[in-house]
């Protein structure tokens, strides 16, 4: 049996997430997971807190703690935030770890000994305002490719290109804005990208079909415009040490690039979660280091920024070591979720955030409007009128109120049990044989990781059930024919018990107590496989019921108009 690996970018450690960075990675690979786990898989869903680079020494600096404390409680919190949204990680890691440090620096040897990596002479900025070499996403000027006046020394978030912060004009530091910045030399580790060129090329050409464009389309354009080699060692205190049997002595006190060790953390909390059950090392090895290939299948969960060093840097450390780690089969990259067409800013209080969203309503909400507007093929925009209007007609009106309507039905109407009285005719049978096609189809769309396309699919599948129901109509027909009143009873309670189980993957909670509406809910509720006309008489006549409480109570516009005061309009 096929075991599947899913892995989601690791979320920076400063600071809550919003619903863009949520939606970008975290939640889609939480709903595939789930709906692997549902068609009884060996899953294993892998995440954690990203904790090196400078970024995280600023904050924890201005949080007035040294950079471990701050770190750790970050990760606590970032911890709880991804539990409130229900998302089921296997293992919630850390960067940090010393898994991820013995990792990091095996594989630096790897490549070191094979010849992958050698010792340059850089030229690095150094602000004489902070007195400090600066990294370079803490230089900013106007990118040479595009013209964005605000480009990182890293990497321009405008045209997505990978830079050094010597190829930016009118360079300044991010954290000063000082001008009063110069170039000196500092010995560094560089990663011979350039010789990868043809091996890269030919494996990205190998997922021509099973990627989407948008993953593609970034990783050509790396290749078509030349591959340049890749500093991977900073001057930075916090991160993982180089070893000192690499580089000749030249890198005493240097640490690894952020982005080298980060994406090795997916091994590394791997190796953190089999350790913290003392299980032998060939647990996470069988995962990563399969004897076949082919017995894994790994899926990356990322936001299009990401992309590069998911399609180049982290493949070309994997094929520089020569040795049989897992290289990723498929990668699911999202563009970007807007706020009212603009970005979600911390400092401008722009925007909804993990812990403010969880505070106004459950993650379900959520979850289901975050899925059904992903930004897949292009940007989406979060308003809060759209998410009102969603929430209120998919969740309550055509989900919610159809659970409802058909469980109190049965308690008034017939002693809250399943009725067992008359077989299913004709109308029956034409939902059976929609749902057997709508079915096939909203799986087809979640193995294809097509989220907007299978949650569209889903919500026919419930409105289909409510246009049964009225063409049904038991409550006008229990006064004159019972029979017909009692299967269209019983069919809508199956339709309540199949909503159950297709809705666990996207809205977990919601669907626990749909489930439980018929009959005690499993802590995963597998996937609907057999037939419709099986599957959807299958409830034992006689059966309780329980109706639930409320699912999804819908949003007013009170509270519309508060939170658009609150976080900010168009």
């Amino acid at each position: 049996m096929t075991r599947y690996l899913i892995t989601s970018a690791l979320p920076y450690i400063n600071g809550v997430k919003h619903l863009g960075n949520l939606v970008g990675s975290m939640l889609p690979a939480d709903v595939y997971s789930r709906y692997r786990r549902a068609r009884g898989d060996e899953t294993l869903f892998i995440c954690a807190t990203d904790e090196h680079g400078t970024p995280a020494e600023l904050a924890a600096l201005e949080a007035g703690q040294d950079v471990a404390t701050y770190c750790t409680e970050q990760h606590d919190i970032q911890k709880r935030l991804g539990e409130g949204f229900e998302l089921s990680w296997d293992y919630f890691g850390r960067s940090s770890s010393q898994q991820n440090l013995e990792l990091t620096q095996h594989l630096a040897r790897v490549l070191w000994k094979n010849g992958h990596l050698e010792v340059r002479t850089t030229k690095q900025v150094y602000s004489h305002a902070e007195k400090r070499f600066l990294p370079d996403r803490y230089v900013i000027g106007t990118c040479p490719h595009c013209g964005y006046d605000r480009a990182r020394g890293d990497q321009c978030e405008n045209c997505t290109r990978v830079l050094d912060p010597t190829d930016l004009i009118d360079p300044r530091s991010a954290l000063s804005g000082s001008k009063e910045i110069e170039i000196r030399d500092s010995a560094h580790l560089f990663l011979k990208q350039s010789s990868f060129v043809e091996p890269l090329r030919k494996w990205i050409d190998s997922h021509d079909r099973d990627w989407p464009n948008l993953v593609l389309s970034i990783a050509r354009k790396w290749l078509d415009e030349g591959l340049n080699d890749r500093g991977i060692t900073r001057d930075l205190e916090w991160g993982v040490p180089v070893p000192d049997d690499i580089g000749d002595g030249k890198l005493k006190g240097k640490v690894f690039y952020v982005w080298f060790d980060a994406p090795i953390e997916y091994i590394g909390a791997t190796k953190e979660l089999t350790d913290s059950r003392g299980l032998p090392d060939s647990e996470w090895q069988k995962w990563w280091r399969p004897e076949n290939a082919k017995d894994v299948t790994y899926l990356e969960f990322m936001a299009k920024d990401n992309v590069p060093f998911h399609t180049v840097g982290f493949p070309i450390t994997v094929m520089g070591s020569g040795e049989n780690w897992k290289l990723v089969d498929r990668i699911k990259g999202f563009n970007w979720l807007t706020y009212y067409g603009g970005k979600f800013s911390t400092s401008q209080k722009r925007g909804v955030f993990m812990n403010t969203a969880l505070d106004l309503l459950p993650a379900d909400y959520w979850r289901w409007w975050l899925m059904a507007n992903a930004p897949e093929s292009a940007d989406s925009s979060f308003t809060w009128e759209h998410f009102a209007a969603v929430v209120n007609k998919d969740l309550a009106d055509v989900l919610g109120n159809f659970v409802n309507r058909v469980t109190k039905f049965t308690v008034s109407r017939f002693d809250g049990k399943v009725p067992g009285e008359g077989e299913y005719g004709d109308e029956e049978k034409a939902l059976i044989a929609e749902l057997d096609k709508r079915v096939t189809q909203y799986a087809a769309y979640l193995e294809d990781i097509e989220y907007r396309k299978a949650l569209a699919e889903l919500r026919a599948i419930w409105v289909a059930g409510n246009e049964y129901l009225t063409k049904a109509a038991p409550w006008t027909h229990v006064k004159t024919d019972r029979v017909k009143a009692a299967v269209g009873v019983r069919m809508g309670l199956n339709l309540v018990h199949l909503f159950g189980h297709l809705s666990w993957p996207v809205i977990p909670t919601a669907a626990k107590k749909i489930h439980e509406a018929i009959q005690p809910a499993p802590a995963i509720i597998p996937w609907p496989d057999k037939p419709m006309a099986k599957f959807l008489d299958q409830l034992e006549p006689g059966q309780a019921i329980s109706p639930p409480d409320v699912l999804f109570a819908k949003i007013t516009d009170e509270q519309l108009a508060e939170w658009k005061t609150r976080f900010g309009g168009e």
